[in-house]
């Protein structure tokens, strides 16, 4: 179990994640989280953020991967 400080930051407050939390969690600066607080509880959670056609592009390793998709038994006058 970790424990952080409130500390006084301007007009605000904050705390500072170990280095090992922000690896574990994947988080870097200027990643937005998003708090929730219900009955004395904190969660904060990443908040998701779409990628770019960049960032997308940057990923794609030129493998298409195409599964199949069972449509079920034909119901009209499909053609199979």
């Amino acid at each position: 179990m970790d424990v952080v400080v409130v500390k006084k930051w301007g007009n605000s407050h904050g705390i500072r994640f170990p280095q090992h939390i922000m690896k574990q969690l994947d988080l870097h600066v200027s990643d937005e989280l998003v708090i929730e607080v219900e009955d004395h509880t904190i969660t904060m959670k990443k908040r998701f953020k779409h990628k770019t056609f960049e960032e997308r592009l940057a990923e794609f390793d030129g493998n298409i991967e195409v599964e199949p998709f069972d449509w079920g038994e034909p119901k009209g006058r499909e053609l199979i």
